[in-house]
C-alpha cells in the first residue's frame, strides 16, 4: 500500500518518523483548545474536533496520496477565528459556518483547475506578506496572553511586568525551545512545553485534576450548517469566508511544496497526486468546522519526520494513530491549555518561523513592496487577516494601474480588490 521499496524506505524508518512528527506537532492538541475556548466553544468539543480533523485529513493524506504530511488546525487561523467572534459579535457557530463554507469552496477548487488559477492570480510578494503578517499576528497573541505585552492608554501597548510568573515562565519556555532548536533536537516545541508545565506544576500554577478519562465520543454536529450558513450571508461575512479560504489555500500549497521537495517527491517541478493532497486538507477543514474547530492546513512540522527519512504515507499514518490515542487525555489537555505560559512560547516561536518569507519580498519595487508592507502591518494591527489582505490587494491594483503595469494585474485581482473595497467601506463605515 505505501510502496516502501519503491520509495527506498523501511517500516522502522517510517514508524520512527511518524513518532518524531507527532512530538513535533502535538502542541496543537493543547494550543488549539486554549485559543478556541476563549471564543466560547466548549473545550471538550474543540479537543474532539481537533483530533477528528487531524485524523480525517492525515488519513486521506496517508492512504490516498501516500505522503508523509500531517494535516491539523492551522496556527493563525485559530487566533483569527477567536478575534472574529469578538469583533463581529456573532455566535461562534456562525463563524464556524464561515469556515464550513470556505471548506466546501476549497473542496470544489481542489477538484478543479480553478485552484491553480486562483493561486496564480495572487502576486508572490503579497503571498509572502500574508505569511509574514500571520507570523507577527500569532506572536503578538502569545506575547499578549502571557502578559509580556500589555495595553497602555497612552502608548497603546507597553512592556508588562516581567516579574509576573506567567511572563517569565513564557520567556523561559521560549529560551528552552530556541536552544533545543539550535541543537537540532526533535520535538523542541513539545519538550519546551513539558519543561514549563513541570515548573508550573511545582509552583502551584498548573492544577492537574487528572490525566486520562473516557473520551468524549459526541460526534453530533455542533450546529445546523444550513441555518448558520444562511446567517453568514445575512450578516454579510463574505470577507471572513474569503480570508479563511485564501490563507488555507496558500498555506497548504506552500507547505506541501516545501515538504514534498524535502522528501524528494517533486518530479519535473510537479507534485504527484497533488489533487489528493489538497482534497485531504479541504475535507479536513470542512470536518473541523462542523464539529468545532477552525480550518486545517498541512503542517510544516511534517518536515521533522521527513528529515528522519519518512517518505511515505506510513509516516503520517503512524502520527495519526498516536493522535487518536490522545483522545483519552482530555483532562490533562484542559489543565495545560488553561496556563498561558505553557501555550504562549509555541505561538511566539512559530511566529518567528514565518518571518522567513520577508527576505523574498521585492523591496526595491514600490508597487510590489508597499502592498506587502501594508498587509504585514494590517493583519496584526487590526487583528484581522481579512482586513490586512484587503489593504494589500487594493494597494497592489492601485499602484500597478498608476504605473501603467496592467500586464502584472491578473483579472481576478480587479474583482477581489473591488469586493474588498466595498466590504471595508460597508463594514467600517
Amino acid at each position: 500500500m505505501f510502496k516502501l521499496q519503491e520509495n527506498n524506505t523501511t517500516v522502522r524508518t517510517e514508524v520512527s518518523s511518524g513518532f518524531i512528527t507527532f512530538f513535533a506537532m502535538s502542541y496543537i492538541l493543547v494550543v488549539n483548545p486554549a485559543i478556541l475556548t476563549a471564543a466560547g466553544i466548549p473545550i471538550e468539543r474543540v479537543f474532539t474536533a481537533t483530533i477528528l480533523a487531524i485524523l480525517v485529513g492525515t488519513l486521506i493524506m496517508a492512504l490516498s496520496a501516500n505522503y508523509p504530511i500531517v494535516v491539523a488546525p492551522g496556527m493563525g487561523l485559530n487566533s483569527y477565528f477567536a478575534s472574529m467572534v469578538a469583533v463581529t459579535g456573532a455566535n461562534y457557530t456562525t463563524i464556524l459556518a464561515t469556515c464550513f463554507i470556505a471548506g466546501v469552496i476549497f473542496i470544489l477548487l481542489s477538484a478543479t483547475k480553478f485552484r491553480e488559477m486562483l493561486i496564480d492570480a495572487i502576486p508572490n510578494n503579497l503571498k509572502y506578506g500574508i505569511s509574514v503578517a500571520i507570523g507577527l499576528f500569532i506572536t503578538f497573541i502569545g506575547l499578549k496572553n502571557s502578559g509580556i505585552i500589555i495595553s497602555n492608554p497612552i502608548t497603546v501597548l507597553s512592556l508588562g511586568k516581567l516579574s509576573e510568573p506567567m511572563a517569565y515562565l513564557t520567556i523561559l519556555g521560549v529560551i528552552v525551545i530556541l536552544i533545543l532548536l539550535v541543537l537540532n533536537v526533535k520535538g523542541a516545541i513539545f519538550i519546551g512545553m513539558v519543561v514549563v508545565s513541570i515548573i508550573s506544576y511545582f509552583m502551584g500554577i498548573l492544577k492537574v485534576e487528572g490525566i486520562f478519562a473516557k473520551p468524549n465520543l459526541d460526534f453530533t454536529l455542533l450546529y445546523n450548517p444550513i441555518q448558520e450558513s444562511i446567517n453568514v450571508f445575512e450578516l454579510g461575512l463574505y470577507g471572513i469566508v474569503f480570508a479563511f479560504l485564501m490563507v488555507t489555500l496558500f498555506d497548504t500549497t506552500g507547505t506541501m511544496i516545501a515538504v514534498a521537495n524535502q522528501a524528494g517527491l517533486v518530479k519535473d517541478g510537479k507534485i504527484k497526486r497533488a489533487r489528493n493532497l489538497l482534497l485531504a486538507d479541504s475535507i479536513a477543514t470542512t470536518t473541523a468546522a462542523l464539529f468545532g474547530s477552525s480550518p486545517t492546513t498541512a503542517y510544516i512540522e511534517s518536515s521533522s519526520g521527513v528529515s528522519n527519512g519518512g517518505r511515505t504515507g506510513l509516516t503520517s499514518f503512524t502520527t495519526a494513530m498516536l493522535v487518536l490515542l490522545s483522545i483519552f487525555m482530555l483532562p490533562l489537555v484542559s489543565s495545560l491549555s488553561s496556563v498561558a505560559a505553557i501555550t504562549s512560547p509555541a505561538l511566539i516561536v512559530i511566529g518567528s518561523f514565518m518571518m522567513e518569507n520577508i527576505s523574498k519580498i521585492e523591496w526595491n519595487d514600490l508597487t510590489e513592496s508597499f502592498p506587502a508592507f501594508v498587509t504585514i502591518l494590517g493583519i496584526p494591527l487590526t487583528g484581522s487577516i481579512n482586513d490586512g489582505i484587503a489593504f494589500g490587494f487594493i494597494f497592489y491594483v492601485v499602484l500597478k494601474l498608476a504605473k501603467g503595469q496592467l500586464k502584472d494585474i491578473h483579472p481576478l485581482m480587479y474583482i477581489f480588490s473591488l469586493l474588498f473595497l466595498i466590504q471595508l467601506i460597508w463594514l467600517h463605515a
